[in-house]
Order: C-alpha cells, then sequence, then structure tokens
C-alpha cells in the first residue's frame, strides 16, 4: 500500500487546550532543560512560509538503530515544515542534533508504526483509530496513510 498525499493531507488530529497549554509546554520545559521524557526531543524546523524556527515536542522513536519521528496526529505543521525543509534540529538541553530526514511510504511504515505504538500507546493510542502494536499488518498499512513517518540521518 503506497502512500499519496492525497490520502494523507486530510488527516489532522488538533491537539486540545490541556495538551497545547499544559502538557506540550511542560514537556518542552523539561526537555529544553535537559531532562528527555521516554524519548522526548524538542524539534526545530525552519517554517515553510515563514522562514522562522517553529518547535514542537516529539518523541524520538529508534528502531534497530534507526531513528524516526512518527506523526501521530496526522498532517501537523511540523510535517508541512520538515517536508519543505527536509531537516532541522532535535535538542535536548544544550545538545542540539542536526538531522534530515527521508519520508517513509508504503509497507516499510507498518513494523516502524508498531514500534511507535508499542512505545507510546497510552499516550498517543486515540490518533490510531483502536489500532494497536497487536493489530494485523494489514490493519496498521490501511491506517498509515494517515501518520507520517520520517526516518532521520
Amino acid at each position: 500500500m503506497e502512500t499519496t498525499m492525497t490520502e494523507a493531507v486530510d488527516h489532522y488530529r488538533r491537539p486540545g487546550w490541556f495538551t497545547i497549554n499544559v502538557f506540550n509546554r511542560a514537556i518542552a520545559f523539561l526537555t529544553r532543560h535537559g531532562m528527555s521524557v521516554w524519548g522526548s526531543r524538542e524539534l526545530r524546523v525552519l517554517g515553510r512560509k515563514s522562514g522562522e524556527w517553529r518547535t514542537t515536542p516529539v518523541n524520538l522513536l529508534t528502531v534497530d538503530g534507526t531513528e524516526y519521528l512518527v506523526a501521530a496526529r496526522g498532517e501537523t505543521q511540523w510535517v508541512r515544515n520538515i517536508r519543505v525543509a527536509g531537516g532541522g534540529e532535535l535538542r535536548v538541553g544544550r545538545e542540539i542534533q542536526a538531522i534530515t530526514v527521508t519520508e517513509v511510504t508504503g509497507d516499510a511504515k507498518v513494523e516502524v508504526l508498531r514500534a511507535y505504538l508499542r512505545r507510546w500507546k497510552m499516550e498517543v493510542g486515540v490518533f490510531f483509530d483502536g489500532i494497536s502494536a497487536e493489530s494485523s499488518d494489514d490493519e496498521i498499512a490501511a491506517i498509515a496513510p494517515k501518520h507520517p513517518v520520517f526516518e532521520l540521518s
């Protein structure tokens, strides 16, 4: 199953007030001060229109030594920005890692999404329409177009 922009663009789950004003701010604060919460990082990406740095907390996933970013909420602003920029920076405290990304498409996303759900189901499960790490490959492949995945290099 190949992901197309048309399939993915329509899916976005807007965060609620608590997530924006409390949760994300708390995670970003901790991460900026050197405390990663279960792999959290502050992602910095140049805005595709403004050219200014934009930041958001993300969960960095490592599978077999390869690092990934997964957009649990779908076509977020950071996803749109990183597609144009081709990369950005990940930060924990004073440690900044420059990254370039390649978007993962098709069936290659299934195992990455499974690993992401295995690690963060409690935090992000609601965004995956009842799909879990124990779901079949076909079930995960069916929702994969809604969740952009980027491999870091």
